[in-house]
């Protein structure tokens, strides 16, 4: 029998010069699997390499509380191991073949209230009025993600054709190329007006695409433009650090709060499941109460 450890460094060396994982990686692997077969010796190194012992050694971690996503990278881990094991010969069978992820929930994006976000949007409005182009390019981009709800990778795609001014509605493209319309507001309305008509045609270059909004360049403004602005205007403003996608799930927050119906939320965000839009628009504790106490008939 091979012992334990000769066949960790088997398995490291293989990480390296077989998958290309990075030395992070390998470190954290190498470290999972040297947990898991810590206490086998060269003569019951089969008893380890089962399906009962990695169900044994994730279930002693989970009574010892390691989070979700720490037991799913450590079975990541086991199943790269499992089969790399088996290939070798050192197990007759893949022994994590029936073993179920843990499921793991993405955290929650950042949240203003409502006062918070209007403060934000206030001090971007102040500071458009001073006619900088970026500044009105950026009260137009917050006040439009904040109204609509639409994903960052929607704004920065938004081409000049895809806005009703009539309607005030814009046509967007979600994940999937999922095509939807989203309302926007009369703050949007005019910011947008500002942008399109003084703001856009002092960085708009014959080169320039035809989206709504540009680069300082000329260029199309990407994702990570808007999202470095956005920190830094909400450290001016005064308010929590937010990024694009925690102004998406404010808006959804704030409206299901006021007694939005949800399958409206879902339609304005563009999920296609309704349990995305409950994850992503929690309705506050004292937002229960006031409707526990206005709909119980034992409250």
């Amino acid at each position: 029998m091979t012992q334990p450890v000769l066949l960790i460094d088997q398995f490291h060396a293989y990480l390296a010069s077989v998958r290309g994982l990075s030395a992070h990686t390998r470190r954290a692997y190498r470290g999972d699997i040297e947990a898991f077969l810590r206490g086998a010796g060269e003569d019951d190194l089969d008893r380890y390499l089962s399906i009962d012992h990695a169900r044994a050694w994730l279930a002693d971690l989970a009574r010892q509380g390691a989070a979700p996503a720490s037991l799913a990278r450590k079975m990541a881990s086991l199943r790269t191991f499992a089969q790399w094991a088996a290939e070798h010969g050192y197990c007759e069978r893949v022994f994590t073949a029936r073993l179920r992820n843990p499921r793991v929930e993405a955290p929650l994006p950042r949240v203003l209230t409502i006062d918070e976000a209007r403060q934000l949007l206030d001090r971007a409005e102040e500071e458009a009025r001073e006619g900088d182009p970026v500044a009105m390019r950026d009260a137009a981009c917050f006040t439009l993600l904040y109204d609509s709800g639409m994903r960052v990778s929607e704004l920065t795609a938004l081409p000049l054709s895809g806005l009703d001014t009539s309607a005030r509605t814009a046509r967007v493209f979600g994940k999937g190329a999922k095509e939807r319309v989203v309302p926007y507001g009369p703050v949007s309305a005019d910011a947008l007006e500002r942008w399109v008509a003084r703001g856009r045609p002092e960085l708009a270059r014959p080169t320039s695409p035809d989206t709504i909004f540009l680069g300082i360049r000329g260029g199309a403004l990407t994702s990570k433009v808007v999202r470095e602005n956005l920190h830094r205007l909400a450290a001016r403003a005064g308010v929590p650090d937010i990024a694009p996608h925690g102004l998406r799930h404010s808006m959804a927050t704030h409206m299901v709060s006021a007694g939005a119906d949800l399958r409206v939320v879902q339609e304005l965000l563009g999920h296609s499941a309704l349990t995305t839009t409950q994850r992503y628009t929690h309705v506050d504790a004292s937002r229960l109460h006031a409707v526990f106490a206005q709909a119980h008939p034992r409250a």
